[in-house]
């Protein structure tokens, strides 16, 4: 008897073992295995505004480094740590680690344990005539259940491959968040550093417009200027303070959105630093081969794990429209007293297996692999969006600096031309040869000749910001 007990329990082991072999890395996989798309349209061997040679960037450099500012790393480091929407991403990825863990299973057989108990009362009658008699019974039960899907088909397979796949999208998606947060936090520091430049600009007008008031009146006391004069530099100091509050307004909102960047309460700090420091000139980057975005950029990794999902998804959607084969089975004990529940009497098993196949469903299944190969083209349409908007943003970012230093270039030969305009000006003011209205108009062409300096040196600068952005640049090193 103990042999028999013995053999019922391998053969149920061994049914387990059976089943999940059956399901194992030979089984056949319905529905198309991945392979990168071939782009229709023609990627050239270098950047249009390029150098002439390019090179092959590295993946591990934390490119806000480049503008080596002590500070600035000191926030990139905070943003990284604080950021909601970075939090977020990694949350999400890790939900989908657990929904791979779960995709995993589905392929593994199931084992549970059961145990129960029941007590019964019920009459007997017919023992005694004209007499009923009652009769107690107590029925202690312990069963382990187990089911497995035979995966002749590969459905658990593919929908394994999915699960993967997503989890992959979610990683990629999460180094998108990060390389788009830490772009816009570098942009908005050096936002704050031009209004700060700015500012301190504003200042200085006002206090060359009250100086030269002063030194106007004590000229008019003496007879040696006219009232016009004071009026216009009156009306000049107005001017120059009237900038003040807008400056201040855009630096207030520029730290409010940089501290809910940080995760933290956007406090605002308008006194300006004694003397602000003058905006990086980033050294140039040669770009990187025009193939090498399709591997860098996270978003376009991301688009592509996202095919990965739409092409297994085909796989699942054609692997159930075949037979699924179920096995099913329990072994255990049931007595009914809890001393002889583990008794070889009181054994009990149960082995089955099932077969399921649809045979009307109204084309349900076919379409459902249609609508899944419809899904798959729409996703190719957008993987070929994303690299063409790819490439078109780091054209974009490097015909932009091209022009922005030749702009540069310009604005400095202007403000020279400006300030030796004032100096002659005013040379001629002071010996009564020139009018004041002159010095005022050169004055006012330096003014604008230092703001479009400020403004234009950020827009180099943050045209940097968009192309490391745009070449997928140091978003590795958030995976440490």
């Amino acid at each position: 008897m103990r042999a028999r007990n013995f053999s019922l329990k391998g053969t149920y082991i061994g049914l387990l073992i059976l089943a999940a072999g059956l399901s194992g890395p030979g089984c056949m996989k319905l529905g198309p295995d991945y392979e990168r798309p071939a782009l229709t349209f023609q990627i050239p061997p270098t950047f249009q505004h390029a150098p002439a040679h390019p090179v092959k960037l590295p993946r591990d450099v934390a490119w806000w480094t480049l503008f080596e500012d002590a500070e600035l790393n000191r926030l990139v480091e905070h943003v990284l740590q604080r950021n909601w929407d970075i939090k977020g991403a990694t949350e999400k990825v890790l939900e989908l680690a657990s929904e791979l863990v779960v995709a995993r299973s589905e392929r593994l057989p199931s084992l549970n344990m059961e145990a129960g108990f029941e007590r019964r009362k019920r009459p007997v009658i017919g023992i005694v005539p004209g007499k009923i008699f009652t009769t107690k019974t107590d029925t202690y039960t312990l069963a382990f259940p187990a089911a497995f899907e035979i995966d002749l088909w590969g459905r658990l397979k593919r929908a394994e491959e999915a699960a993967r796949a997503r989890l992959l999208e979610a990683e990629e998606n999460r180094m998108t968040v990060i390389l788009g947060v830490v772009a816009e936090a570098v942009t908005i520091y050096f936002k704050i550093k031009a209004l700060e430049k700015r500012l301190e600009l504003a200042k200085a007008r006002i206090q060359d417009h009250i100086k030269e008031l002063e030194i106007l009146e004590r000229r008019f006391k003496r007879g040696l200027g006219s009232l016009l004069d004071i009026t216009r530099a009156r009306r000049g100091l107005a001017q120059a303070r009237t900038a003040l509050p807008s400056l201040e307004i855009e630096l207030g909102k520029a730290q409010q959105q940089l501290a809910l960047l940080c995760g933290r309460y956007p406090f605002t700090e308008l006194e300006i630093p004694p003397r602000p420091k003058a905006l990086p000139l980033p050294p140039a980057i040669p770009p990187g081969l025009p193939s090498d975005l399709l591997l860098r950029r996270p978003d376009v990794r991301a688009q592509e794990a996202r095919l990965r999902v739409l092409n297994a998804m085909v796989g699942v959607a054609k692997a159930s429209r075949f037979p699924r084969i179920t096995l099913t089975g329990s072994f255990g004990y049931t007595s009914e007293g809890l001393k002889e529940l583990l008794e070889p009497t009181s054994e009990l098993w149960t082995l089955a297996a099932g077969l399921f196949q649809p045979l009307f469903d109204a084309g349900r299944l076919k379409a459902s692999q249609r609508a899944a190969e419809a899904r798959y083209r729409q996703g190719l349409t957008r993987y070929a969006k994303v690299v063409l908007q790819a490439f078109m943003e780091v054209e974009r970012a490097l015909l932009t600096r091209e022009r922005l230093l030749e702009k540069r270039k310009m604005l400095q030969e202007f403000l020279g031309q400006a300030r030796l305009s004032e100096q002659t000006a005013l040379w001629r003011y002071k010996r009564g040869i020139g009018d004041y209205l002159s010095v005022l108009e050169a004055r006012q062409k330096r003014y604008i000749a230092e703001e479009e300096l400020v403004l234009v040196d950020l827009a180099i600068v943050t045209n940097q910001v968009a192309l490391y952005r745009a070449l997928g640049g140091g978003w590795d090193v958030s995976r440490e």
